[in-house]
């Protein structure tokens, strides 16, 4: 279809040195975003086929916290982004998940809440491009709440998202994941490839 896929291991993720993996230990709202984008930068410097004023990004959980943290924190660079099943504010998800990276939630020495940095409704009104998030209502992992979290912060924000809500779904969305994954092939082909998806395609497996 044209788009070039790229991951990238950035600093904090798992396998490497100790070191490596903890890089961003107490501010998990880094994301590895800064390789990310160093990252893609490096590789546009190297292959002028690729072109950076059209960067999308997806992700599901933890994968869907990140691409709303990128288009928050990044809005000039992320254009386009599908954000899935959200942990947004993980004060509002599981403790013994976060503590582990953050520590305790305790107040700082401002009297601020520790992870109150990390909230991605505290930065969307920085919003610039194109996002659709995506939630299961019976999600019994990561709570609806959360998502609704950050559409709260977007309307208070005046800005423009979309919104796709599955009743029936939990966590990994189930029978709804070919409905998921071919709005999300839509999205990127109506934002960042600037054609017209089919419409309505069923995606099948084999």
């Amino acid at each position: 279809m044209g788009f070039i896929v790229v991951a990238i291991d950035g600093l904090g993720t798992p396998w490497r040195s100790k070191s490596f993996h903890d890089a961003f230990n107490g501010d998990i709202g880094d994301n590895t975003l800064p390789d990310q984008v160093a990252g893609l930068k490096q590789l546009a410097d190297r292959h002028p086929w690729i072109d950076l004023d059209r960067v999308g990004v997806w992700g599901h959980s933890g994968g869907g916290y990140a691409t709303a943290d990128a288009l928050f924190s990044y809005p000039d660079f992320y254009k386009v982004g599908v954000s899935q099943a959200g942990n947004h504010d993980n004060r509002a998800y599981e403790d013994d998940w976060i503590e582990k990276w953050m520590d305790l939630e305790v107040a700082d020495g401002d009297g601020g809440e520790i992870y109150a940095d990390q909230a991605n409704q505290a930065r969307a009104g920085n919003l610039k491009g194109k996002l659709l998030l995506a939630h299961g209502m019976m999600d019994d992992n990561v709570p609806a709440t959360n998502t609704l979290l950050v559409v709260d912060a977007l309307i208070k924000a005046n800005k423009d998202f979309d919104l796709l809500l599955f009743p029936h779904a939990r966590h990994g969305f189930g029978e709804d994941d070919g409905y998921m994954t071919r709005r999300r092939w839509d999205y990127f082909v109506r934002h960042l490839m600037g054609a017209e998806p089919p419409a309505q395609y069923r995606m099948k497996g084999r």
